[in-house]
């Protein structure tokens, strides 16, 4: 069901305007778009970003890792879904995993800027895309699962993404995050990557469970690489050097290949049942 960000009266999916009051979405760039002043500088991110990160996505052992642990994720907590939304979907690198995983289930992508909207669409030609600010998302019970990768980090107010995301799910619907952790490895990479914080395990599940869920599942992730990320993030604190978004991520590939190891060891770990105390980053799995 929709939701009219104007009257907020609710109606069909299937209609393009509000019955109560005819307002309905925007085009911009191609796209249905809910919040078309943000759109071109929605905040939070660099736009530039999003050329760079569709290059280097599918070589990535972080993208391809986080992929793996994804995928996993979606089809054991995800209840038969049908219908799955990505909010700040990026270039699509993650819905298209979904996509070829689960070839029949009804995908939606949203991004809150329309060019990285256009690297998706281009990469995932069959799915629908819409622009929209995540803190105002226009469906009320619409969705089987929803997830949010690396993205929330970015938002001020991720209480209201929460409750929106809450909002927009089924009865028993199921959302999945990751986020960045431990405040201790913040560097000039987050500054560069318009982060608002990394999240410790507390405060990200008091965050949940006040938006109304139910914690299914939390653990650590690249938590081999933690003693690499320290190092590395203390020698960029110490030379106050800026990195981009995806500047982390260039390095040799004999070292990806090695990288990709460790994580691949990693999410047969978790997909054992084991749930990391510590790591870069954190996987929750929650239910309405």
């Amino acid at each position: 069901m929709k939701r009219c960000l104007a009257c907020n009266a609710h109606y069909a999916t299937s209609m393009a305007k509000c019955p109560a009051c005819g307002s309905g979405p925007a085009l911009v760039n191609g796209f249905c778009s809910y919040a078309p002043e943000l759109a071109h500088d929605g905040g939070g991110f660099k736009a530039t970003s999003f050329a760079l990160l569709a290059r280097s996505e599918a070589s990535s052992f972080w993208f391809q890792s986080r992929n793996k642990l994804l995928m996993w994720a979606i089809e054991k907590y995800g209840n038969d879904f049908r219908s799955f939304l990505e909010i700040g979907c990026g270039t699509g690198f993650v819905l298209s995993g979904v996509a070829k995983a689960f070839p029949d289930a009804h995908l939606r992508g949203s991004e809150i800027f329309a060019a990285g909207l256009e690297f998706a669409a281009a990469r995932l030609p069959t799915v629908e895309f819409l622009q929209m600010d995540a803190r105002n998302i226009p469906f009320v019970d619409e969705y089987d699962a929803i997830g949010a990768f690396d993205v929330i980090e970015h938002i001020e107010e991720d209480d209201q993404v929460l409750s929106q995301i809450h909002q927009a799910l089924k009865p028993n619907g199921v959302m999945l995050l990751t986020v960045p952790q431990h405040a201790w490895l913040w560097s000039a990479v987050d500054d560069n990557s318009c982060h608002v914080r990394r999240y410790s395990a507390k405060q990200l599940h008091t965050a949940v469970t006040k938006a109304g869920f139910r914690i299914v599942r939390s653990t650590s992730f690249v938590s081999s690489l933690l003693p690499a990320m320290a190092l590395s993030r203390a020698l960029q604190n110490k030379k106050t050097r800026r990195e981009d978004a995806a500047g982390e991520l260039a390095i040799a590939p004999w070292l990806n290949a090695v990288f990709s190891s460790m994580l691949a060891v990693e999410v047969g770990l978790i997909r054992r049942g084991a749930n990391l105390p510590v790591g870069g980053s954190r996987l929750v799995v929650a239910k309405k």
